[in-house]
Formats: structure tokens, C-alpha cells, sequence
């Protein structure tokens, strides 16, 4: 993490190859180090607490991967670029279950998502809720009115990723800090250029360019037991979910043996990564029990094995946020993963890296410039 302002940061060239500092080691961060490094350039990555950690938008244990994202054809691009990328570093940490997409109403999302997905290789079936049941006898299909498989979906370890980019960036050459930079440390980086990837302390670190375009929110996970020597709720007998009613939830089957995951996707209260509580709430727990009964009947009195409180770091917009800063343009900005940008680290990491050393243009969907004072004030009036 980085605290205070930026006017004084001092970027000095020192040799012929580009030295860059990245702060920040959470999904995009490592990979944004590793790719500068296979780029060239000599890279020191820092954190304040380590890569995945507690606090970190890249923390837990899983990740949904999967390509529907609406007509937004960048984001299918990038998730298959992504799938490339997770595999060549460490072909473990995904697990493909497939994902069921549930809408009890309009699913013009995913309608309006299938030709780009037929044209880039993602498949994905329509079923009735009668198919889907028989299939999938676990669920309760009722309210349902359609279903989506995509078929190339799954789920991606979250904090063991992070550990595995930072040690592919060491093992490969660079160097790797646990540290709290502040400003009267920068000029001790001595970097060309810095980026900073520090999730939803981004608008913290630069009030001015970000502040409240970049919203953490409180949103509480959860995993319950599954019944006694059944694999019913693993991959392979059992897929990702997401169920779009009043409000959103999804999960993913027993990736690791910690339980059945379920989480609401509705974005939580504001909240303060460094020193928000992360106990979970009573109210939290009763509406994921609530879903669970509806949808999986037989775990309706599943116990509670774990929980944890983790944060979205939203943008006004969702997209995300990649760009150089307008005042000092040795820093760049690399956030906004709106709860979904875990699985396009890869393909962010790659992105920002051939913007910093190859002058690569950054999509206008990404830029800092989309962002004004007043999208920042209505779109997040309904969480003040």
C-alpha cells in the first residue's frame, strides 16, 4: 500500500534497462510484474502484506473464470487470452466445472454474449429447466424461466495464484519486497516508471485522479458442508452457478474440500480494507441460507464450515481502470476489477506492460478520461 500524495515522486532513468517499480502484488500487480520483466525491464514488485493476502481484493480461495460478459467483445477477448496465460504458468490452478447461468427473468446478457462467443471458441447450450434438472438433480430449477451451460467455465485458486505469479517473477529474475512504501520512500525505488496496482487503496493513493472512482465495498463469502462421502458437490458432478433473481448470488462446487461456496454478488456497503471488520454478519449468513434451501435443497441445513469478508473495488462504470496518470507521466494505474477482473489478470498484466514499455494504446473503455465527478456521484449514490 502507498499513502499520501504524489506531486514530489521522483522518476529518474538509470541505465539502459528500464527499471519499474510495481506496487501492489495482488492478480494484476503480479502479473503486470511478471510480463514487464519478460518485456526486459528490471522490476522490483512490492507489497504491504504479501501477494493474496487477507485484506486484498485477490484474496480466498476461488475464482470464477468464465467468457460471458454481454456485448463487451474486449472482455471475451481478454478471458480467452487469460485461459492461455493461467494455463502456460500453472495448468492447477483451474478446474473446469462448466457454469450454469439461471435467470428468472430477462437474460438479454447473455443472449446479446453468444455470437462473440460462437466466433471465439466458447460454447455454450440452452436447456430448459427440465434438461437442466436432469442433469443436475442437486438443484431445484423452480422459477426458473431459462438456462445457459457454458461449457469452458470454471473456477481459478485465488490466493495460490498470487503466490505463483510472484515465484514464477522471482524464480525468472525479479525481486519481490514486503513492504508499506510511503511517500518519503519512493525516491529509494529509484524507477523509471511506477505503477501502482493497489486495488481499492487506489483512491486513497491518489485522491485527486481516482477518489471515489474506486468504491470498496464489503461483500461476504461463504462455504457449507456437504453431505457425508458424496461428491455431488464437487467438479466434475457439480458446476458454477449463478442465479440472477432480486439479487445476484453465484458459487462454486468443493474446489478444495473447504466447502460448498456461496456468495451474493449485490454490491455490500462501503468499507475499509485496512481496518474493517471481516467478522461476517448474521444478515449475510440468513440470505445465503435462504438461497441455498430454495435452490439446493439438500443442503438446507448444511452447517457453516468457513466465511470470509472480502471487498469489490468498483468503478462508477465497472470497467476497469488502466492508464497513465494526466500530471506524471512516468505512473500508471492498473485497478477497478469490480468483482470480476480476477480472472483477466493475466491479460490486464500484458496489457499494461506493452503500454509502459511499447507506447501500446490502452482501450478508451479503460482510460482515465470516461471517468467524470458526476457519473462518480450517481452511480454510487445507492451504497452512501
Amino acid at each position: 500500500m502507498f499513502l499520501g500524495g504524489l506531486a514530489a515522486l521522483p522518476l529518474v532513468k538509470t541505465g539502459p534497462r528500464p527499471r519499474v517499480a510495481v506496487v501492489g502484488a495482488g492478480a494484476f500487480g503480479g502479473w503486470t510484474a511478471l510480463h514487464l520483466l519478460r518485456a526486459g525491464a528490471d522490476v522490483e514488485l512490492l507489497d504491504a502484506w504479501g501477494p493474496g493476502h487477507a485484506r486484498a481484493s485477490s484474496g480466498g480461495e476461488t475464482r470464477v473464470i468464465r467468457a460471458i460478459y454481454g456485448s463487451d467483445r474486449i472482455y471475451v477477448e481478454m478471458v480467452l487470452r487469460s485461459y492461455d496465460l493461467w494455463a502456460r504458468i500453472d495448468p492447477s490452478l483451474y478446474v473446469e466445472t462448466g457454469a450454469l447461468w439461471l435467470h428468472r427473468g430477462d437474460d438479454a446478457y447473455v443472449r446479446s454474449s453468444l455470437p462473440i462467443l460462437a466466433e471465439l471458441g466458447f460454447p455454450v447450450d440452452r436447456w430448459t429447466a427440465d434438461e437442466a434438472a436432469r442433469r443436475y438433480p442437486q438443484i431445484d430449477f423452480k422459477g426458473i424461466k431459462s438456462v445457459y451451460f457454458e461449457r469452458r467455465a470454471g473456477a481459478l485458486s485465488a490466493r495460490d495464484a498470487c503466490g505463483v505469479v510472484r515465484d514464477t517473477f522471482v524464480r525468472e529474475g525479479g525481486t519481490y519486497r514486503t513492504a508499506r512504501i510511503s511517500v518519503r520512500d519512493v525516491a529509494a525505488l529509484r524507477a523509471d516508471v511506477c505503477v501502482f496496482a493497489c486495488g481499492p487503496w487506489l483512491g486513497e493513493i491518489f485522491p485527486d485522479v481516482i477518489g471515489n472512482a474506486i468504491q470498496p465495498t464489503r461483500q461476504e463469502v461463504f462455504y457449507f458442508g456437504t453431505p457425508e462421502g458424496s461428491d455431488r458437490y464437487r467438479p466434475g458432478r457439480f458446476p458454477v452457478w449463478i442465479d440472477f433473481g432480486e439479487r445476484i448470488f453465484y458459487g462454486i462446487p468443493d474446489v478444495h474440500g473447504r466447502g460448498f461456496k456461496i456468495a451474493d454478488d449485490t454490491r455490500g456497503q462501503l468499507f475499509d480494507p485496512t481496518t474493517g471488520d471481516r467478522t461476517p454478519g448474521a444478515e449475510a449468513i440468513a440470505r445465503a441460507r435462504v438461497l441455498l434451501a430454495e435452490r439446493f435443497p439438500e443442503l438446507a441445513g448444511a452447517p457453516l464450515l468457513a466465511a470470509e469478508v472480502c471487498q469489490y473495488e468498483n468503478s462508477p462504470d465497472g470497467h476497469l481502470i488502466i492508464d497513465r496518470h494526466p500530471a506524471m507521466k512516468n505512473v500508471w494505474i492498473a485497478g477497478g476489477g469490480s468483482g470480476h477482473g480476477f480472472k483477466l489478470s493475466p491479460a490486464v498484466g500484458e496489457m499494461v506492460a506493452a503500454a509502459v514499455l511499447g507506447g501500446k494504446e490502452i482501450p478508451p473503455l479503460f482510460r482515465l478520461a470516461r471517468l467524470s465527478d458526476a457519473k462518480r456521484a450517481t452511480q454510487f449514490e445507492a451504497t452512501k
